[in-house]
């Protein structure tokens, strides 16, 4: 049987609309369900049940769907968003150098703005490395201020010039 692409794509995006109604196991069985009706070998059912199962509280289910979806290849958009997400879920099972590694080698995409180096700021924290943390969170917003754009990378660098 073959599927219709835009009709898979369409029910995962309406599972995700509601997914904050599902229970855990609920909301991971629908997308399990989703993901076996993909073509085989597709990354994007390895990505979606991935963050499902992130989402859900599945974090180390969730590392193994993102490793799949990585091998299996993706869009360059769900590449930057797994990125992020990966980088988070690695964070939260306490591999803050697998997490850091992730995330500083995330793809600019603008599905994901700043967030990877959001994130990465907080992989930063998370392994204790505090000030470079704070200079990465600050880097990662310098574009958006529309002022003091000198004197924030100024101060940015100034809280790791020392430890380089």
């Amino acid at each position: 049987m073959t599927v219709d692409i835009a009709q898979w794509e369409a029910s995962v995006t309406e599972l995700w609309n509601r997914a904050d109604s599902l229970g855990r196991e609920e909301g991971v069985e629908a997308m399990r369900v989703l993901a076996a009706s993909c073509p085989a070998g597709d990354g994007r059912a390895a990505f979606e049940l991935a963050g499902m199962y992130d989402s859900m509280g599945f974090e180390a289910e969730a590392g193994g769907e993102y490793e799949r979806a990585l091998e299996l290849g993706l869009d360059d958009d769900r590449h930057a968003q797994l990125a992020v997400q990966y980088g988070s879920t690695l964070r939260n099972l306490g591999r803050f150098d697998e997490a850091i590694a992730v995330l500083e080698a995330a793809p600019a995409h603008p599905s994901t703005g700043t967030a990877p180096r959001v994130m990465l700021a907080l992989a930063l924290h998370s392994a204790g490395r505090v000030d470079e943390a704070l200079r990465v969170a600050i880097e990662a917003q310098i574009d958006a201020l529309p002022r003091y754009q000198r004197s924030m990378r100024a101060y940015a660098a100034a809280l790791t010039e020392n430890a380089e």
